[in-house]
């Protein structure tokens, strides 16, 4: 099944690269392996899934000591101060970054370890009150703040559009983020980059890389529905 419906998810991502004329290199695919056992993550990887995201700090780091050390791991769940110095030099990438004290936590534990964490700003481009996030209006404010943190480089941004029937009702939520991104970009401020654009799950990715996301978060589309009672 493995197998199938990663065929699927990649036929899908090179279908909406297509249709918005971009290169399929220039996406790239997290296999979201939250509740998912070593077992399932290894058969993957035999399929060459390389870069792989999960949502609890424990889960990740405890995976991270058993399988090959070329995965890239990247931290899509919100992430509690007390608990970066467990993952800070197990991952690639931060996708959740949103409070300056987070930021001030991430850029000291970063500092013991003599790296640079690469980061994304979460934003909450749809105001939802259940979700974490920047709202849109505080972003600039945020990244000011943040700019000066010599081990923190900000790559981008990231955002959980809401859960729809319709793909298509979460394009405007996409098409804002890009604009954010796009806007930072231009003021050219040290310290900050946009260069990935972090959008987009198992219901919606196909609209989010046709709005130009750079990573799509796909869990359910690859390992089937999660079991909750295993976590």
């Amino acid at each position: 099944m493995l197998k199938e419906n990663l065929t699927s998810v990649e036929n899908q991502i090179q279908t909406a690269c297509e249709r918005s004329g971009r290169d399929r290199k220039d996406v790239t695919l997290i296999a979201v392996s939250k509740t998912k056992p070593v077992e399932t993550l290894e058969e993957a990887y035999n399929l060459g899934i390389r870069v792989f995201g999960e949502n609890k700090v424990q889960e990740l780091a405890d995976k991270y000591e058993v399988l090959p050390k070329d995965i890239h791991w990247h931290m899509i769940g919100h992430l509690q101060r007390n608990k970066v110095k467990y993952i800070i030099d197990k991952v690639d990438l931060i996708h959740s970054v949103d409070s300056v004290r987070l930021a001030e936590t991430i850029e000291k534990e970063a500092a013991k370890h003599n790296l640079t964490a690469n980061i994304l700003i979460e934003v909450n481009v749809a105001k939802e009150e259940s979700k974490f996030g920047i709202m849109p209006e505080e972003l600039d404010e945020f990244i000011e703040k943040i700019a000066g943190f010599s081990h923190i480089q900000v790559k981008g941004l990231m955002t959980i559009a809401p859960f729809v029937e319709d793909p298509e009702e979460n394009r405007p939520i996409f098409a804002r983020l890009r604009k954010l991104s796009v806007d930072i970009a231009a003021k050219n401020v040290d310290n900050i980059t946009m260069s990935i654009l972090s959008m987009g799950m198992t219901n919606d990715y196909q609209v989010a890389i046709e709005e130009g996301a750079t990573m799509v978060r796909v869990g359910t589309g690859i390992f089937g529905a999660r079991n909750y009672a295993l976590v």
